[in-house]
Parts: structure tokens; C-alpha cells; sequence
């Protein structure tokens, strides 16, 4: 591990905001901070009234992250591994959360907040295959 690239002030502020956002979303609208979610039904094109909040909150996200992006602490040692590995990554999210009904924001913060049993499981999921990853791709592939 790249001790530089441990940032606990800039996590905690940002699970904070995030935690935020997801509070906000569920008072003002009713609805759940789940991002797989909101943009598949984004990509469905089969445009409802709850389209409008849909766009706005992932809008949001783009934006924060590009404003937030180049104030990130150590955002110069991030590395991407190439446009097919980016694609096949995206591809491979896309069905796991489909399969999973929701993604880590969805299950991590918005249903273990509930205490929903299906999304301990899902984010023990998440978690157990992340380190198996970063296992392989760090100390077998030596990437």
C-alpha cells in the first residue's frame, strides 16, 4: 500500500457529503441515493416525471467531481490502466449491481442505514471481492 495515498480528513469529508447528499435526497424527494439505480433508469430513455431528479442528481455528480477532482489529495497519483480495461470494468459494475438490485451506495450507505439485510450481504460482497482484486491486480499481476 502507498501510505501517500491514505487520506483520512479528505475520506471523512467526503463520506460526510455523501452521507449528506443521500439524507437530502431521501427528505426532499423520498427517494433512495442508490447511483446504479437512478442512472439505469436514466439510460432506459423511457423518460417519467421522476426523470427530471434523475438527471439532476447524476449532473451533480459529474459536477462535484470535476470541481472537487483537482483539489483531491494526491489525484496526481491516480493511474488508469487503458480504455479497455475502463470498459470492460464499467461493463462488469453494470451487471453486478444489476444482479445485486443496487450498488455500494445504494446498499452501503443508504441500506445498512436501514438495516436491511439484503444490503449486508451485498456490501459484504462488495468488500470481499474488492480485496480479492486489489490482491490480484497489486501482488499477482504486479500492476
Amino acid at each position: 500500500m502507498n501510505v501517500t495515498l491514505y487520506t483520512p480528513g479528505a475520506g471523512l469529508a467526503g463520506g460526510i457529503l455523501i452521507g449528506l447528499s443521500a439524507v437530502l435526497l431521501l427528505a426532499s424527494a423520498g427517494r433512495i441515493a442508490g447511483c446504479s439505480g437512478i442512472f439505469r433508469k436514466l439510460l432506459t430513455l423511457n423518460f417519467t416525471d421522476d426523470s427530471a431528479w434523475r438527471a439532476i442528481f447524476i449532473a451533480g455528480l459529474l459536477i462535484g467531481a470535476y470541481v472537487a477532482g483537482p483539489h483531491a489529495a494526491n489525484a496526481q497519483n491516480l493511474s488508469f490502466v487503458g480504455l479497455p480495461a475502463l470498459v470492460i470494468g464499467g461493463v462488469l459494475v453494470g451487471f453486478g449491481t444489476a444482479l445485486a438490485h443496487g450498488c455500494t451506495s445504494g446498499h452501503g450507505i443508504c441500506g445498512l442505514a436501514r438495516f436491511s439485510m439484503r444490503s449486508l450481504v451485498a456490501t459484504c460482497t462488495f468488500m470481499v471481492v474488492a480485496i480479492i482484486t486489489v490482491f490480484i491486480t497489486r501482488h499477482v499481476l504486479g500492476g
